[in-house]
């Protein structure tokens, strides 16, 4: 087996570039697409609170915790493991993450795919004149049919290939670079766009207005908190590698706890602005807040044929949206193909196409789920449930509580704060309020709702 050196492996050029890939990686379908959706089904306002909270108090620690486990060793997650922790057990936690970023990209590929027939139909013209209800049997019936639901996810499947295979700063980091700023603009367009509909107060009404009754009931709560966790560790990309290898990637004087909290900061306003875009909509045109994964795909064309310019907004909304997602996906491919380049000494083409033709595999029940395979379902779930629900609920929560347990118990105050400090050309006034959180407050958090997630315990 081969091993890479350090100081030959590709990195990321410039800040811009540090911000723009891992804030890339976080923004996506994870903030768009599930976001919106997700706190639809669990109340609005209650949730984008509780959200908030986990993204302060245990999202920046952990993924803070992740940059510095990658920056340290410069190796993908399980090589990086092995490198500080040697003859450790603790190597285990990449090979996780390498398993949770294979399962997070057979299904959110998928999602993107559903993103590209958006594209076909918004060049085509193919939601002019249809109502809400028409926009969702349109959806629902190309979602059933199979066949281009697995095309468009191969297609994309293919795009985030070429990306990852061109490497680091000629692959993500340049088309990072440029994406997540238009993206940004056009979020804030369709947000003023939203707010003039004739009923949108109470959609902002719904998002930013917490509505406490939902405390009374404790089961009630306990899965609003659940989700919320779920989707911070899920919208962040923490616990599958992703921040792991990308801070292998970042240069050694870069500030790695100003690169979190602006990572941070970016990925909750675009999952907010996608709630101001969104749910003015639902309650001007009657839609259920709780209608599920397929939100953003009933919602989106109706805002696009009240506006002056509506066929233009939709082409370029859903072609940014893929991109969006493709940020995204690359992020979550290159953990993988990182890991067969140095673990497994393949060159980074060969790895690339290896890792993406497995991932397509059970990108192909995933896909399907609602088509050929709908007879396939666990819980009530399908292939796609599952894997979305196991990702966001257990694996992702599971590996955070492992990184925060290594990097507060195991790793140790004097190596972070050599890492945080840049060797000690930084100020680390906050290390000691990090160390306490990593090391009591985000494993208790993490493992109340991982057990209840996982079924172990039960809070009601």
């Amino acid at each position: 087996m081969t091993r890479i050196d350090p100081s030959s492996r590709d990195s990321f050029g410039t800040k811009f570039g540090v911000i723009a890939a891992t804030a890339g990686s976080a923004i996506g379908l994870g903030n768009i697409w599930r976001f919106p959706y997700v706190a639809g089904e669990n109340g609005g306002g209650a949730f984008l609170l509780i959200y908030l909270i986990f993204v302060i108090a245990i999202g920046i620690p952990v993924m803070m915790s992740e940059f510095v486990i990658g920056r340290s060793a410069q190796l993908n997650p399980v090589g990086a493991f092995k490198k500080l922790a040697p003859g450790k057990p603790w190597f285990l936690i990449g090979i996780m993450g390498v398993v949770a970023a294979f399962m997070i990209l057979a299904f959110y590929a998928a999602v993107a795919g559903w993103t590209l027939e958006y594209i076909y139909q918004s060049v085509v013209n193919g939601f002019k004149g249809k109502s809400p209800q028409e926009l969702g049997v349109m959806f629902d019936t190309f979602r059933e049919g199979s066949v281009r639901p697995v095309i468009w996810f191969l297609v994309f499947m293919g795009m985030t290939a070429y990306i990852v295979s061109a490497g680091v700063k000629d692959g993500i980091e340049k088309y990072a670079k440029i994406l997540m700023p238009i993206l940004l603009f056009l979020l804030f367009i369709l947000c003023i766009r939203a707010v003039t509909f004739k009923g949108a107060g109470a959609g902002l009404s719904f998002l930013f207005k917490p509505d406490f009754s939902i405390f009374a009931n404790f089961r009630d709560a306990t899965g609003t908190i659940l989700e919320a966790l779920g989707q911070a560790f899920f919208s962040l990309s923490i616990g599958m590698g992703t921040l792991i290898t990308y801070g292998s990637y970042i240069n050694k004087k870069d500030n790695l706890a100003t690169t979190a909290v602006t990572v941070s900061l970016a990925d909750t306003l675009i999952a907010v602005l996608a709630g101001v875009a969104i749910f003015p909509v639902v309650f001007a045109f009657g839609i259920d807040a709780a209608e599920g994964e397929d939100l953003v795909y009933k919602t989106l064309p109706i805002i696009f044929q009240q506006m002056t310019g509506g066929y233009i907004f939709s082409l370029m909304f859903f072609v940014l949206l893929g991109l969006a997602a493709l940020t995204s996906t690359i992020s979550v491919l290159e953990v993988v193909t990182a890991y067969f380049v140095e673990e497994l000494g393949m060159v980074r083409k060969k790895a690339t196409l290896i890792a993406t033709l497995s991932i397509s595999v059970l990108g192909f029940f995933t896909a399907a789920s609602w088509g050929w395979f709908t007879n396939i379902s666990l819980s009530g779930k399908n292939v796609f449930g599952i894997l979305d629900f196991t990702s966001a609920n257990i694996l992702l929560p599971l590996g955070g509580l492992l990184i925060v347990a290594f990097i507060g118990w195991y790793f140790g105050r004097e190596r972070v704060n050599t890492e945080l400090s840049s060797e000690g050309n930084l100020k680390t006034r906050y290390v000691s309020v990090y160390m306490f959180i990593v090391k009591f407050i985000a494993p208790i958090a993490i493992a109340l709702v991982f057990l209840n997630g996982f079924g172990i315990f039960k809070f009601s």
